[in-house]
């Protein structure tokens, strides 16, 4: 009895060491020379505690903070974020598998829906897109309720709340805060497979973001 005791414990051990090595782990350090963007200016500020994080400022259009040296296949990209409760001023969440500023998926919320009372504003608080063929007013014409979907819990949309993606070679799956349950879960309409990852914020939406974590599959 001893000795299968100890034989499965040794089992555990093993396969635990396996996915451990399966996987390589990341926290890139969000400081102004490991950052990069045409689209957006930025500044790394600190709060009242001491700790830091990067703001990203409002301007015209669709824009990216690209974290230099990284190339993203599959694993879990883990923030948290902040925006705020203006209606169609607040865009904000992460793009992957970029190419340049124009190629690229991404993975945004409208904090600014969070709370909203209107039912179809609410189910536009998640948002997927794939640029540059798949961008929201396309999919939300021809994929109703596919690509977006509504906050399942009362999250505070001028406050910071955590994020996890899970990507896979085909489906990204999106979980907030300590939720079990994705909030949005939608097969990948990217045609490349690997590339940068970087800050993304909306149309005229500044944003704050914080503690990134990059999880890579092997």
């Amino acid at each position: 009895m001893i000795k299968i005791k100890l034989t499965l414990t040794l089992l555990a051990m093993f396969y635990l060491m396996v996915e451990l090595y399966g996987q390589q782990f990341t926290k890139p350090l969000l400081q102004m020379e490991k950052l990069e963007s045409i689209r957006r200016e930025f500044a790394i500020l600190k709060d009242g505690k001491g700790n830091t994080y990067v703001h990203v400022k409002g301007q015209p259009n669709a824009g990216v903070v690209w974290i230099k040296n990284i190339l993203f296949e599959t694993g879990t990209i883990e923030f948290d974020v902040r925006g705020k409760d203006v209606l169609q001023e607040s865009f904000v969440g992460i793009a992957f598998h970029g190419t340049n500023d124009t190629t690229y998926q991404a993975l945004y919320f409208r904090p600014f829906n969070f709370r909203a009372k209107d039912p179809i504003r609410k189910k536009h608080s998640v948002q997927y897109i794939s640029l540059p063929d798949n961008d929201w007013p396309y999919l939300r014409e021809e994929f109703t309720d596919i690509y977006e979907a509504s906050m399942p819990t009362v999250i505070d949309p001028n406050d910071w709340f955590n994020v996890k993606i899970v990507v896979t070679k085909d489906t990204i799956n999106t979980f907030v805060n300590s939720l079990q349950t994705s909030v949005l879960t939608v097969k990948s309409l990217h045609k490349a497979s690997s590339g940068k990852i970087g800050l993304w914020t909306g149309d005229d939406s500044d944003g704050d973001f914080a503690n990134l974590k990059i999880t890579f599959n092997k």
